[in-house]
């Protein structure tokens, strides 16, 4: 990677890991504004969905706006309206009696900010970098987002430190740099960027999908199911670490850290190690989806705390395997001017896996620990027939 390219991308690592302090950063918060603001635990939750709901539904709007005009003219203004958002909180908390309303509606710009940044960054590291070099790339591209998952907690409850609201303010402190970087140091590649209407759009991806429907459903489907456990196994995990084990606070933060870590540096080795060997995608996601159902199998027979966590490890480090291959089989599957709307329609999948991991996991724990965790790796078997059956490596295309 030329030196002029690697500033180019690590100021593009910037945009997902800016995004994914979106909702994690406020969670170790969450006691403190149910506190200050009077609010019930639905109340609470609402901080979360207010955010990640308009993120979801805004995406696929902003990969086709992407194909149409560009990518960095959606980027840039989208991180803008994510971090004016975040001061509309923060602001919001700090000036008014009652600024549950109106820290809510900053929420919602965040989240239509948000619905603007990861997915697309995504497909202009497509367009910038070609064949191996675009595999190394997005697998740096996961990575950032892992750290972002790892620190954001920490990050959230050391700015808390100063006063409750602080980390709204946090958001455009750490997002507008980005910004900017992307906006003047990031050059876009051109292509020529057809006026179609949205009406002839849905048709062309309509036509993509018959084409190649099965291999872009079955990548949608593996990259959602492995966000689903992870996150759906964390937030079981966060309630036994109290209530089994006692563990509290800081060191909680930490234990819960060591499943992240080792899913983000996973996606970082996975994604260098298939820069030099593309073909091999396919083989990588069967690997990663096969360990994870094995790894769910195997949490029920743990208690010790250190056998516990190490295979927790073994799950994180079998997602960090699936995602950079998934992410590189959707990108290289169509052409740039496609590519937009392709990855963002996966980023709202990657939305709806977060989302609903941990509410359904927590019905779940009602049935059992053995049924919760049999259900979890049946869904990721699944996924395994799936990428057996339709996964293909795409040739990667302009």
């Amino acid at each position: 990677m030329k030196k002029q390219t690697a500033l180019q991308f690590a100021i593009l690592c910037g945009v997902p890991f800016v995004m994914v302090l979106g909702n994690s950063m406020l969670i170790p918060v969450f006691p403190q504004m149910k506190q200050a603001m009077h609010l019930t635990q639905f109340q609470v939750g609402l901080i979360i969905t207010f955010f990640s709901l308009p993120a979801g539904i805004l995406i696929p709007f902003t990969g086709f706006l992407s194909d149409r005009y560009g990518r960095k003219v959606i980027i840039v203004p989208a991180l803008f309206l994510y971090g004016f958002g975040g001061l509309v909180s923060g602001i919001s908390a700090w000036l008014l009696d009652h600024p549950f309303p109106l820290l809510l509606t900053g929420r919602v710009l965040q989240g239509l900010g948000a619905g603007g940044t990861y997915q697309l960054a995504m497909a202009l590291t497509g367009d910038i970098f070609q064949s191996q070099e675009r595999t190394k790339a997005l697998g740096l591209l996961e990575a950032s987002n892992g750290f972002g998952k790892v620190i954001s907690p920490i990050l959230g409850a050391l700015v808390a430190m100063i006063i409750w609201y602080a980390p709204f303010f946090l958001y455009s402190i750490v997002t507008y740099p980005v910004a900017l970087g992307v906006w003047f140091l990031v050059k876009e590649p051109q292509h020529k960027r057809k006026k179609e209407s949205l009406t002839h759009y849905w048709h062309k991806l309509c036509d993509v999908f018959r084409q190649k429907g099965a291999v872009l459903l079955s990548s949608y489907f593996s990259g959602m199911v492995v966000l689903f456990t992870l996150f759906g196994v964390m937030s079981w995990v966060s309630d036994i670490l109290e209530s089994n084990y006692h563990i509290f606070g800081i060191v909680k933060g930490l234990i819960l850290a060591i499943p992240v870590t080792a899913m983000a540096l996973t996606s970082y080795l996975s994604g260098v190690w298939l820069s030099k060997h593309p073909q091999s995608c396919k083989a990588a996601i069967l690997i990663g989806t096969i360990g994870a159902t094995v790894t769910l199998l195997l949490v029920p027979l743990f208690t010790n705390i250190y056998l516990f966590m190490s295979i927790l490890m073994l799950l994180g480090i079998s997602i960090g395997i699936v995602l950079p291959p998934v992410n590189t089989i959707i990108t290289g599957a169509t052409t740039s001017d496609q590519r937009g709307v392709v990855t963002s329609l996966y980023g709202t999948v990657r939305f709806f896996g977060v989302a609903i991991g941990p509410p359904i996991f927590g019905i779940a724990q009602k049935y059992g620990i053995w049924a919760m965790f049999i259900g979890a790796a049946i869904i990721t078997a699944v996924a395994t027939v799936l990428a057996l059956l339709f996964i293909t490596t795409p040739q990667q295309q302009e």
